[in-house]
Parts: structure tokens; sequence; C-alpha cells
């Protein structure tokens, strides 16, 4: 079923018509509104709605015409404004904003439309499409906006009152409720990406992207980000971005960082099921184990051996291999994790984890290749760990040389895809970019490439 990003163009804005005094917001339920909370969800939504905002974005696209007409010189590719919108949450009150990168990905201008009807034209500070988060500053001088706070405790249950606030189909600021039907949902069983999401089924509509999901305390516990639906929309599965990953994000970008750098956990881990549950006496099928480890990683020099159960970190039960993953991602490099982890003999034993960065070894050499072979035009890197996590791949496929773009020459025509992990050329073994540049100095009429893509060996043979 695919995930249906929440962003369609609009030709206008519309925001609510009341108007709200900018008064930063603490965060929690007035003693007095607890009554009323019982049988209404306003005094929650006044003191929140304030700090979402409403976002457009603006970019130039290269309309094509008609190819009939092109056939007959006729048709000239038009240039058009493309226009978006999606929803955005104020974090602090000197006019920094959290949205989605897909809301604001292109975007040659930016207007940040408040509560209020006011618009101010938006910088980016920080883009991360990994985590598909953006950060955004308004200058509004001295004046100080309504914020949201970011709850990045782990208190948030299954079954906890919610509300969306957004801007769904640039309707205006809409609220919509629900509960939180899970957490620590992953796009990505293996748990590599280090994503996972808050899943709730609160009412969340193409336009809510960037938006806000708050709790009954008043508090950002999420920015709603996607949705799984066969038609579009909302189908009451949502998925909203952590707080604690946001504050990540909005720290780097706040700090004055050009990225955000995540820890690595330095093994593959998978979850435990039933099966090895029993054969390692855990009572559930929960943990992540340990399948392999990075030479001299994070893990490693922890004390984790392959075969060992990760049942927590943190303090915090581990319930899967995405679980464990998140919670590292969640630290800065240079933080300590306690970690309670099942030996293959049956004993738990505490380690303590020291976050850190990928190793980028071997080095990036970034190149684009050329001349009279399959990779002409071919932009490729070595893979090393920092690589894979930057790009959201697994870093064990490595090491190797991974093609990241294809330009307009013979490894387009070659069938070359950005992902291709390249490991063989006329027989010779590729493990470095510098490997690939000699094996394609030695002219050849006959060029015999062994590929990995997807997880599969592909062979061809191209005739220069």
């Amino acid at each position: 079923m695919p995930a249906s990003r929440l962003l369609i163009p609009v030709l206008a804005l519309s925001l609510a018509a009341s108007a709200v005094h900018a008064q930063p917001l603490d965060g929690r339920v007035p003693p007095e509104s607890a009554v009323a909370m019982k049988s209404s969800f306003a005094p929650i939504v006044r003191r929140t709605a304030p700090a979402v905002v409403n976002i457009s974005a603006k970019r130039m696209v290269r309309q094509q015409t008609d190819p009939f007409w092109q056939l007959f010189g006729l048709g000239v590719p038009q240039n058009r404004v493309a226009q978006s919108l999606g929803s955005g949450v104020i974090v602090r009150p000197d006019g920094i904003v959290v949205t989605n990168n897909h809301v604001v990905e292109g975007g040659q201008e930016i207007t940040v439309a408040l509560n209020d009807r006011r618009e101010f034209p938006a910088r980016i500070l920080l883009a991360d499409p990994r985590t598909d988060l953006a950060i955004l500053k308004i200058d509004v001088g001295a004046e100080r906006l309504p914020t949201l706070r970011l709850d990045e405790t782990s208190d948030t249950q299954v079954g906890d009152l919610v509300l969306a606030i957004g801007d769904p189909f640039g309707v205006g600021q809409t609220v919509t409720n629900g509960i939180v039907s899970a957490l620590n949902r992953t796009t990505d069983p293996s748990g590599e990406a280090g994503s996972a999401y808050i899943q709730t089924d609160a009412a969340i509509n193409p336009g809510n992207s960037g938006g806000a999901l708050v709790d009954m305390d008043g508090e950002l516990i999420g920015v709603n980000s996607f949705i799984l639906s066969r038609s579009g929309t909302s189908s009451g599965v949502g998925f909203a971005i952590p707080a604690a990953v946001v504050r990540r994000v909005v720290d780097t970008a706040v700090g004055g960082g050009q990225r955000v750098v995540r820890p690595w956990f330095g093994a593959r881990t998978q979850s435990v099921t039933s099966e090895m549950a029993r054969s390692l006496g855990l009572a559930l099928p929960q943990g992540a184990m340990v399948a392999d480890l990075w030479p001299g990683g994070a893990a490693a020099r922890a004390g984790l051996r392959q075969g060992d159960v990760v049942l927590q970190a943190d303090g915090q039960r581990i319930v899967d291999a995405p679980a464990l993953s998140y919670l590292v991602n969640t630290h800065k490099p240079g933080d300590t994790i306690p970690l309670l982890v099942r030996r293959a003999n049956g004993r738990d034993e505490a380690l303590t984890l020291r976050a850190e960065p990928p190793p980028a070894t071997p080095p990036r050499d970034e190149r684009t290749l050329s001349g009279r072979n399959p990779f002409d035009s071919a932009t490729v890197v070595n893979l090393s760990p920092a690589v894979a996590t930057e790009l959201g791949i697994d870093a064990f496929t490595g090491p190797g040389v991974l093609v990241t773009g294809i330009g307009g020459g013979l490894a387009r025509g070659a069938g070359l895809r950005p992902g291709d992990i390249v490991r063989e050329v006329n027989g010779q073994k590729i493990g470095a970019v510098r490997d690939l540049a000699a094996a394609l100095s030695q002219a050849s009429p006959v060029w015999r490439i062994t590929l990995e893509r997807n997880g599969q060996t592909i062979t061809g043979t191209f005739r220069s």
C-alpha cells in the first residue's frame, strides 16, 4: 500500500479568521479547564492553535508540451510556477518553525502565514530529507511568537487522546481528534533507517504535512508527516515524526549545523521472533538480536557479540530492532547509552554503548566518470557507513562503489541506476573508486560489469 505524502497544489491560502494574541504557551491545560476538557477540546485548542502555521512554497517547474507538436518543431517547453501547501509548528518564540521537508523541497519562495493572517517570508535553516523535516526561520523582530513545547519524554502511550492541527486541502486551520494507535511504527522492517513513527487515527489529509500532533497537556508529541491510503485521503492510518527526533533536528539547525549527525549502532540487528525467544529462554518475543557487527564500531567496542539480544536501552524496553535504532538515533554523538543484553548462554549482562557517528572509512572520494565506457557521466562514491547512513541504505552492503547519479552520457544508455553497487569490471574486483577508475582506464571493446541492485547480482556485457 503506497504512503501518500500530504502535499497538494493550491492557488491561494485560506486561513482561520479569528485573531489570537501572540502569547507563549507553557504547554499545560489551565486547572480551571479540567472539567471543560471532559466535554470539549476547546481549552486545549485555544492554547495550541496559535502556534500552528500555514506554509506555502512556490517553485519553478519545466512543463513539457505535447510530443505531437514537438515532431513539427512547434512544441517549446514552458516554465510555470507551481505552488504547494502544508503546515508548520512554531517551536521557538523568535520565529523558528518546523515543517516537513517535502513541503518546502525545491521551493524558491516560501511564505509562512500565522494564525492571525500575517504573512512572513521564510528561509530554510536546515533540510533533512531522511527524517523529512525542515527548519525554517521567519523575521519577527523583537516580537515573541506563540510556541508549542516539544514533549520528548517517553510517557506517550497507545490509547492516549491526541489532536492533529493543520490546514488540510487549503480550507483553513482545522483540528481533528483521535488516539495514539501505535508507537515505534516503521516503514523499514530491518530498522536500518532508524525511523519510528507515532501512528494515529486522527484524520490527517493533504495539507496537514508539517502540522502538529498534540497531547492533552498541550505539548507537541509529533509532526504529522504521511498517511497510508488507497484514495489519497485519510483512512485513519496517519504517521507523525516523534518530538525527540524533531528536537535533534531543531537543535542542529539553531546551532548552525548544515546536516544532522546521527549516532550509528555499528551492528545489523533483527527483531526477535517467537522461535528465537524460545531458544534464548525469553518469556516474550521482544528485543533486537545482533546479526552482524562492524569491526571496530560502537557496538563492538561496547562488548556486544553476534547473537546477543538487546533487551533494554536507556532503561527502556526494546520491543524490536526498529525501536533500538530509533532510540540510538535520538542521542547525540558522545552520549553514553546503558544496555541490558541477553547473552547466547542465557545470562543477562549490562553494557555501555558510546554513541558516535558512523565511520567515514574508506574516504568518500566522490567523482563523475567519463570516457568511452558504460560509466561515462555516472557519479560514484566509496560506500562507507557514513555514506550509507546519509543515504539511508544498509551499511553492511559495503565496502564497494555506489552509483549516486547518472548524467546524459553513455551510463544512461547502459542502464545504470543510482543505488547500484559496482562489484566487478572485466573480471577485476572493485572495492573502491580508485579501483573502478583504474579498470576503466584500460581501453576495451567489450565491458563485462557485475552490479548489485536491490540485493540481487546482475551481470551485463556492453560494447564501446
